[in-house]
C-alpha cells in the first residue's frame, strides 16, 4: 500500500483531544462552576425528558435513560466541550409513527441503526458540509428553535395527566384556570427576575440554579397547589440494563425501521452540527464536526441496546449550559451522572420541583437564544437572505428543523445561482497578438445558470474567420458550460470559422481536457501556461 494512501487513513484516525478541560486549568473556582452548571441543566433536563417520551409514545424511563446515556457519551467523545445532549422533540415527533405501529423494540432497533449511520456520516467526514449552510439559515434555525422551546413550554400550563390517559401530549388537553394558573405565571415571572438580576448581584452560583431553588423552597415550604414534575410521571427507576432489541432479524425488519433511521440520523446530525456551530460562536471554538457525527453515532448506537429512545445535541440544555458557565466535558459529564442520581436515589426530592421554575429556565432561555438583532437587519440585508430567515423560522416551527434547514440551504443556492447567471456577460475588442481577430473576454462564471447567456454573447454571422474567447476573469464551472462552450464553437466551425480559448484557469484547463475539447498543436501538453491558445474539438458531448 503506498505510503500517502496510509498517511492519509492514519489522519482518518487520529484520536481528537477529548481532555475534559481542553483550554481551561483545573482549579477548584472551575469545577465549582462546571458541576453547578451540570446539576443546573439535569435539573432542566428532567421534565423535558419525560415530555418528550410522552410524545413518542413511551414510558417515561425510556426518555430518561436516553438523556443520560446520549449526554454522558457525548459528553466524553463529543467534538465541542460545553455541549448538552439528549432525548429531543425533533426526534420524538418522529418515532411516534414507529412505535404506534411496531411497537418500542422496533424504535430500540431503528436507534441502534441510527447510530450506526451516523457513526458513517463522521468517519466520511461529512460533518464538513454544514459549512454549506448560510448565515440567514442559521438565524432562521435559532429563531425557529426558540419559538419551538415556547412553545413547547405552554404544555406545562396545562393539568398535569398520565402516560396512560394522555396518549402522545404533554399533558390532559385542560389548561389550568384559577389561582393554579395565577400561581404558575406569578412562580415563572418570579424565575426569570431572579435569573436576570442574580449575576448583577453575584455569579458564585449559576443564576438558573439560583432561580429553580429559590422558587422550589417558596413552593415546598408553603405547600403551593402547583403542578410539579412528579405530576408529569414518576421519574423512580434503576440502572439501565443491557438489552438486545426483540425484532426478528430479517430483510423485512430491516426495510420497516430503515426509513426511520436514515431520517433520525439526519435530524439528529442537523440540529447536533448547527447547535455546535452556535456553542462554538459563544466559547469561540472551532472544528470537531466530523468527531461529534461521531460521538453522536456512539451515543445512540449505545442506547438504542439500553432500552432509550436515542437523541441529540439540545440547543436550550446547551444554552443553560455556556450561559451558567459551563465550557468544559466536565459539566457535561455531571449533569449526566446528575440525572442519574436523580432516578436512582433523589426521585422523590426531584418530584416535588414546581414546573414553573423549570418553565421560567426555559422561558429565558428562549429570550437569550432568540436572534433579536435579526429583526432589525431584515430591512439592511438584501431581500432573498431576508425572506431565507423568515421562510427557516417558519417552516422550523410548522414542520421540523431538517426540513427547514434543508428548504432554506436550496432556497439561498437558487438564489445564488440566479444572481450569478444574471452576471454573464462580454467585452469585445480586436486582437493585439492575432491580426484581424475578435476577442471576447467572458465577465462572470459560466455554470448551467448562464450557459444560454453566455450563448447570446456571439455574433457568429458578423464576426471574423477567428475569434478568442478569454476566460481571464471567468470560471468554466460544470457540464453545462461544458455543452455551452462546444455548441458555441460549433457554430463557429459550421460557419467556416475557428474558436480559441484563452487564459482557462488550472481547473477550468483541467475539466476541458478531461471533456477532450482542448486541441494542442503538441502531442502533449507539458508547459501549459495561462496565455496558451486552444483550438475546440467539438461532437463530443452531443451532436449540435
Amino acid at each position: 500500500m503506498p505510503k500517502g494512501l496510509l498517511a492519509s487513513f492514519a489522519n482518518r484516525l487520529a484520536i481528537p483531544d477529548l481532555s475534559l478541560m481542553p483550554k481551561e486549568r483545573l482549579t477548584p473556582g472551575r469545577i465549582r462552576i462546571e458541576l453547578l452548571s451540570g446539576l443546573t441543566v439535569a435539573l432542566a433536563l428532567v421534565p423535558e425528558a419525560v415530555a418528550f417520551a410522552f410524545v413518542a409514545g413511551v414510558h417515561p424511563l425510556v426518555g430518561l435513560y436516553a438523556a443520560f446515556l446520549v449526554g454522558l457519551i457525548t459528553a466524553l467523545i463529543g467534538g465541542r466541550p460545553g455541549m448538552i445532549s439528549g432525548a429531543t422533540g425533533a426526534l420524538a415527533v418522529v418515532m411516534v409513527a414507529l412505535v404506534a405501529e411496531h411497537g418500542v423494540e422496533y424504535l430500540f432497533a431503528t436507534v441502534v441503526l441510527m447510530g450506526l449511520l451516523q457513526i458513517t456520516a463522521g468517519a466520511l467526514k461529512w460533518g464538513k458540509f454544514i459549512r454549506l449552510v448560510p448565515h440567514p439559515v442559521m438565524l432562521g434555525f435559532v429563531n425557529g428553535l426558540a419559538i419551538v422551546i415556547f412553545l413547547a413550554q405552554l404544555g406545562q400550563f396545562k393539568v398535569p395527566g398520565t402516560l396512560e390517559n394522555t396518549g402522545h401530549g404533554m399533558g390532559g388537553g385542560e389548561w389550568l384556570s384559577g389561582m393554579q394558573l395565577y400561581l404558575m405565571l406569578g412562580l415563572t415571572a418570579l424565575t426569570m427576575a431572579i435569573i436576570w438580576v442574580m449575576p448583577r448581584i453575584s455569579r458564585v452560583v449559576p443564576a438558573p440554579l439560583v432561580g429553580i431553588a429559590v422558587v422550589a423552597a417558596l413552593v415546598i415550604g408553603f405547600n403551593l397547589d402547583v403542578p410539579r414534575v412528579g405530576d408529569l410521571a414518576s421519574i423512580q427507576g434503576g440502572l439501565p440494563s443491557f438489552h438486545i432489541p426483540m425484532v426478528p432479524l430479517t430483510w423485512e425488519t430491516f426495510e420497516i425501521i430503515l426509513p426511520y433511521a436514515v431520517i433520525l440520523a439526519a435530524i439528529g446530525l442537523i440540529e447536533s452540527l448547527l447547535t455546535l456551530n452556535l456553542v462554538g460562536e459563544i466559547t469561540g471554538e472551532r472544528g470537531g464536526a466530523s468527531q461529534e457525527c461521531i460521538a453522536q453515532g456512539v451515543a445512540n448506537t449505545v442506547t438504542g441496546f439500553f432500552g432509550g429512545m436515542g437523541g441529540c445535541a439540545m440547543i436550550g440544555q446547551s444554552m443553560i449550559n455556556v450561559k451558567s458557565g459551563g465550557r468544559t466535558r466536565i459539566a457535561g459529564i455531571a449533569a449526566a451522572l446528575f440525572l442519574l442520581i436523580f432516578i436512582l436515589f433523589a426521585a422523590p426530592l426531584i418530584e416535588l420541583i414546581p414546573l414553573a421554575a423549570l418553565v421560567g429556565v426555559m422561558f429565558m432561555v428562549v429570550i437569550g437564544t432568540f436572534a433579536w438583532n435579526s429583526l432589525t437587519i431584515l430591512r439592511k440585508v438584501p431581500l432573498t437572505d431576508a425572506f431565507v430567515i423568515l421562510l427557516v423560522t417558519v417552516v422550523t416551527v410548522l414542520e421540523d428543523l431538517a426540513v427547514a434547514v434543508v428548504v432554506g440551504v436550496i432556497v439561498s443556492a437558487l438564489a445564488y445561482a440566479w444572481n450569478n447567471a444574471r452576471r454573464i456577460h462580454a467585452i469585445t475588442r480586436d486582437s493585439a497578438t492575432e491580426k484581424g481577430a475578435k476577442v471576447y473576454e467572458i465577465q462572470g462564471p459560466l455554470f448551467f445558470g448562464s450557459s444560454d447567456g453566455f450563448n447570446e454573447l456571439f455574433t457568429v454571422e458578423t464576426d471574423p474567420d477567428t475569434v478568442i474567447i478569454d476566460f481571464a476573469a471567468s470560471r468554466v464551472v460544470d457540464q453545462s458550460a461544458l455543452q455551452a462552450i462546444e455548441a458555441v464553437a460549433a457554430k463557429y466551425e459550421a460557419a467556416g470559422k475557428r474558436v480559441l480559448l484563452r487564459h482557462l484557469s488550472r481547473d477550468c484547463h483541467r475539466l476541458l481536457a478531461k471533456a477532450g475539447h482542448l486541441m494542442v498543436d503538441s502531442d502533449d501538453d507539458p508547459d501549459y501556461a495561462l496565455a496558451v491558445d486552444y483550438g475546440v474539438r467539438t461532437g463530443i458531448l452531443g451532436d449540435h
